[in-house]
């Protein structure tokens, strides 16, 4: 691959991840909700007392323990995510002060949303292999013959449920990140998609065949 090439897409990943925390981070100021994951880690910050952007890195490499019995390979982009999103969540909540009225909250919650679709798309089409929920859920996919959306609506209703008994916040944010981040994560896919070798570009079909959210 040319060095340049190469260079982009490396750019692309550590941009995208660290993008990805700084907008999971907005939407934590927002206060109106979480993506299911960010609701278990912040469920888990409430009770273990550590940040929720250790909790992420330490939930991420339990995750990626369980690709071992599914025998899911890893990629940088993998083992990248698990650390940069949780370091990049926890330096923008140093930076961004809590919000305590609506007119703060929602831009913040729609900023978070359209941040999370670009940082989707830059992580993604860099195609150094998926984030270690999504490896689980492809990984359950193979493992148990059920699709991929029944995976990741199993995992993901598990996880948004224990979250929410542990404290973490769901509200109208998790409804609307649910509605939007699919067609924002295909278009920003499409955007930032890295030229083939043949000068064709790769992206994802989209997340009813393959699990493109990186988490």
């Amino acid at each position: 691959m040319p060095p340049r090439r190469l260079g982009r897409r490396l750019t692309q990943l550590y941009t995208g991840l660290a993008l990805y925390g700084a907008s999971s981070a907005l939407l934590v100021r927002a206060g109106l909700g979480l993506e299911p994951w960010n609701v278990l880690h912040q469920g888990l910050a409430e009770l273990t007392g550590l940040t929720i952007g250790v909790v992420s890195i330490v939930v991420g490499a339990m995750v990626l323990l369980l690709w071992i019995p599914l025998r899911q390979r890893p990629g940088l982009g993998t083992v990248s995510n698990v650390f940069v999103v949780g370091i990049a969540m926890d330096a923008t909540l140093a930076l961004v002060p809590e919000a305590h009225t609506m007119a703060v909250r929602i831009p913040l919650l729609v900023a978070g949303i359209v941040l999370n679709g670009v940082a989707t798309g830059l992580y993604i089409a860099a195609r150094f292999g998926p984030g270690p929920r999504d490896g689980l859920m492809t990984g359950l996919h193979r493992r148990t013959g059920r699709s991929v959306r029944l995976m990741r609506t199993v995992v993901e209703v598990a996880v948004l449920a224990t979250g929410f008994a542990l404290g973490g916040t769901v509200g109208v944010g998790t409804l609307l990140y649910a509605l939007s981040i699919g067609p924002l994560a295909q278009f920003f896919l499409r955007l930032f998609a890295v030229p083939s070798e043949s000068g064709s570009t790769v992206v994802a079909t989209g997340p009813s065949k393959r699990a493109i959210l990186p988490g």
